[in-house]
């Protein structure tokens, strides 16, 4: 049987393509002080990473509504405060030289929010050809829909993308959709991201390998 062509490569956004996560844990810990909670990495890492905002608020404080939506509002406002000369995560300018080189399609995958987002690809000088947002999407991860989505926009099968991802949920989702996935170790432990699916684990795009089967221009 004849191998797959690699076609498409897909991004998660924070954690993934810049090391978001450490702004993401001080905006929630101010936010969320006055609640008495004390937001630390554990916290951060089994409580809050790779999920909607509306589904944090709700389990954290069963916060909803227009309530729910100020906090929020109020996180992501210090979030794109702090969010100041954001760096590419070590190898990404390279990885993505590569991908035009080999003429593969690529894209982002995000649950950020929409201004977020922007603002984090602004800051780092990308123009993804392709964004999805789980808030237009309908459904954020874990579930596989973004990446369906994604799959569908981009004309390609599963086995003929990669996906990267940084937390538990994103690879879930991902594989979910049937993509072989690697997960970054911004965040989580790598068997974390291994027991959800992840074909491999890397520190930076520098240490990624790429498949065999990808065909080179």
């Amino acid at each position: 049987m004849l191998k797959s062509v690699l076609k498409a490569v897909l991004f998660d956004l924070d954690g993934t393509l810049a090391d978001t996560d450490p702004l993401h844990l001080l905006a929630w810990r101010e936010v969320l002080a006055p609640y008495g909670l004390k937001v630390d990495p554990a916290f951060y890492r089994e409580r809050i990473s790779g999920r909607l905002n509306p589904e944090i608020v709700r389990d954290l404080l069963g916060l909803e509504g227009k309530e729910a939506e100020r906090l929020i509002a109020a996180k992501e406002a210090r979030f794109r405060a702090l969010a100041q000369g954001l760096r590419p995560t070590p190898g990404l300018p390279e990885f993505l030289e590569r991908i035009r080189e080999k003429g593969l399609l690529w894209g982002v995958v995000t649950n950020a929010p929409k201004e977020n987002a922007r603002h984090v690809l602004e800051a780092l000088g990308l123009r993804p050809p392709l964004l999805v947002l789980a808030e237009e999407v309908g459904r954020g991860k874990p579930d596989p829909l973004p990446y369906q989505l994604a799959l569908r926009r981009l004309g390609v099968a599963p086995e003929e993308a990669l996906a990267f991802e940084d937390s538990p949920s994103g690879v879930r989702s991902a594989v979910g959709a049937g993509i072989p996935t690697y997960g970054l170790l911004t965040g989580h432990e790598a068997e974390a991201l291994i027991r959800e699916g992840a074909s491999g684990v890397i520190r930076n795009f520098t240490e990624f390998a790429w498949p065999e089967y990808t065909s080179e221009k």
